[in-house]
């Protein structure tokens, strides 16, 4: 069956004909084990060749295996894609492809009207729609009626296209996803010989599951030319968005997070160990940096949290580049090291990929509500830089300060993502390496104290001490836990040897807000009615948002800080200068309270902790609220 809405206003335009939009928003919806995020992967893959800016947003349920057709078991991939500059994933879908009955549910609400839903009749059988709470075939009732709807047995059309290959009805199912992807690829004027390829690269060693795959691929694409023909599905090109030239690719936050650590070893000439412990979202940067060795890396996965940041720490102490990762009921685990880690002053980079909260709150979805956890969440006096990406691509650069500050200042500092940077995908230009400062690490070897001792806590001119490796003749000294003289290092726990040693490194963290850029307005003016403040991942919405608001001529600018901890120096000065500041988190209001207590400005929070990024349209209602 196939039907759609003979007239009306075009799914993707607007208009009656098709014209070739500036951005389409897609998303892909079906049960966890349809396929999904491999579809929106492989749909993104082809849109970058395209040369199309894009941005998505993977959405999986925390189950490993929900069972098949509920609603908690749903897995999508949203894709925004265009000629245009692309901030964020989008606020509706223009087009919804649903696999089952309970994707389409949890999905529909989202769609704009007058968009697509492409939808599988043969999944919505009896069973399937009693498990998605539906009385009646929604595809049937008229309730699907503001959108425009294009359904037809994507099972049954799949089975029949790899029937050749004898594969079994459970094994040729799974081939469906690769007929959407076909369908899809046809309907934005997608090459699909690259798809091939990997498919064959992927099948290797089963040539007859490539095959089918192809086959269901190749069928999806011409179901398109041929529905084409009858009127219900147009084609669209999307014009390559205008871009510099140099190399490009498509880099999510793991993996741009795994790079950009690689390269601030390498800047900083240091072998690197990573220690880490399975926990989502982070654990796809142990998995990207395993296969990055040749870049004298060394990858170990422990038995648990305190153990994966303990090893790093030994191998800082022992002279390499220690780094670890995990997501914050991990963090927390690793609170007490992390406290060694600054007492014994050594250099460690510690990513945060944040998701909800507290516990094991949702695993798979996304926040920021990790900030005072990475400010202040330590026992005693602990300070520790934090440094926050605001998207996959940012995360690369973010990553190369993390190491420069852990190495120049002899200090444990901690990288914020969060489980949208880490699993979202994004066009990078791949930086020229020559326009990368390096930082050399520099190692103690000889005696350093005025009458020819060794004081492993005399300090430079940045407030570090030196960095000393085991073994190095002459130079052995105390290193732990435990409150040390400020010169000797020796153990030390009088009053004012713990007075001089707290504040010497506070003093060093503080003092790296000098060795940091000014905070400039990323979108606006210095000063005005309204400035919208951000960190992280809400980047791209707050920017679009101030952008759409100044369109309309209305008087606020856009301010985004990379340097949580310490703030920059000008910070306060900048903030001071508008009438209304607005600070839209993902938590319920840290960030703004961190600017209350550092500055004492008035800073007003606009908090979400849905598990879902903020929409545009969120952040300019907010906009017009506060200059109302």
């Amino acid at each position: 069956m196939v039907t759609a809405l003979a007239e009306g206003p075009d799914a993707l335009t607007g208009g009656t004909t098709p014209a070739a939009p500036e951005a389409v928003v897609v998303r892909f919806a079906g049960d966890s084990g349809d396929g999904m995020q491999l579809t929106g992967g492989q749909f993104t893959l082809s849109t970058a060749l395209a040369g199309n800016d894009l941005a998505t947003f993977p959405d999986f349920p925390a189950e490993i295996r929900a069972p098949q057709g509920t609603l908690f078991g749903v897995s999508a991939f949203q894709i925004n894609f265009g000629s245009t500059e692309i901030e964020t994933a989008g606020d509706a879908p223009d087009v919804l492809v649903a696999m089952n009955p309970a994707a389409l549910k949890t999905n529909v609400g989202q769609l704009k009207a007058g968009g697509l839903i492409i939808a599988d009749t043969g999944e919505f059988n009896k069973r399937n729609l009693e498990k998605a709470k539906y009385d009646q075939n929604p595809l049937e009732d008229g309730s699907l009626e503001k959108w425009q709807l294009l359904a037809f047995d994507i099972s049954a059309l799949t089975l029949e296209a790899v029937k050749p290959f004898g594969l079994g009805n459970k094994e040729a199912l799974r081939c469906k996803n690769m007929w959407t992807l076909g369908l899809a690829l046809w309907m934005f004027d997608r090459d699909r010989k690259p798809l091939i390829d990997w498919l064959n690269a992927k099948f290797a060693k089963a040539p007859v599951l490539a095959e089918a795959n192809i086959a269901a691929l190749n069928a999806g694409h011409a179901y398109g030319e041929t529905a084409e023909l009858a009127g219900p599905l147009k084609q669209y090109h999307i014009a390559p968005v205008e871009t510099a030239p140099g190399l490009y690719r498509t880099v999510t936050g793991a993996e741009a997070v795994s790079l950009g650590l690689v390269a601030g070893a390498q800047l900083a000439e240091l072998p690197m160990f990573f220690g880490g412990y399975p926990i989502t979202p982070a654990s796809a940067i142990l998995h990207n940096l395993a296969k990055l060795k040749e870049f004298g890396v060394t990858t170990f996965q422990a038995e648990d949290e305190i153990a994966a940041i303990a090893s790093a720490i030994g191998a800082s102490y022992a002279g390499q580049l220690g780094v670890t990762s995990s997501s914050g009921p991990g963090i927390a685990l690793k609170g007490e090291a992390m406290g060694l880690a600054i007492m014994t002053e050594l250099p460690l980079v510690i990513v945060n990929s944040q998701r909800g909260g507290p516990s094991t709150g949702l695993p798979t979805k996304t926040e920021q509500s990790d900030l005072y956890q990475a400010v202040y969440g330590r026992n005693g006096d602990a300070p520790m830089p934090v440094i926050a990406a605001r998207s996959p691509a940012d995360a690369f650069d973010c990553a190369i300060e993390a190491c420069r500050i852990a190495v120049e200042y002899m200090t444990p500092v901690m990288l914020l993502t969060d489980g949208y940077i880490g699993n979202a995908a994004e066009p990078w230009k791949v930086p020229d390496p020559a326009s990368y400062t390096p930082f050399p690490a520099k190692f103690l070897e000889e005696k350093n104290g005025p009458d020819g001792e060794l004081l492993p806590f005399a300090r430079d001119e940045k407030g570090a001490r030196p960095w000393i490796k085991p073994g190095t003749p002459g130079l052995m000294h105390r290193i732990g836990g435990i409150e040390k003289n400020p010169g000797t290092g020796n153990i030390d726990y009088s009053p004012a040897s713990h007075q001089t040693m707290t504040d010497a490194r506070k003093a060093k963290v503080d003092g790296i807000a000098h060795g940091i850029p000014q905070q400039d307005v990323t979108l606006g003016t210095e000063g005005g009615k309204l400035v919208v403040v951000g960190w992280g991942s809400t980047f791209g919405p707050i920017h679009q948002a101030v952008r759409r608001a100044r369109a309309r001529g209305l008087d606020v600018s856009h301010v985004h800080v990379r340097h949580v901890w310490p703030l920059p120096t000008n910070l306060g000065d900048l903030l001071g200068q508008y009438e209304n500041i607005l600070v839209p988190e993902m938590n319920t209001g840290q960030f703004k309270t961190v600017l209350r207590d550092q500055f004492l400005l008035d800073a007003k929070p606009l908090n979400k902790t849905s598990g879902q990024p903020f929409t545009i349209a969120e952040i300019e209602a907010a906009i017009e609220g506060a200059l109302a």
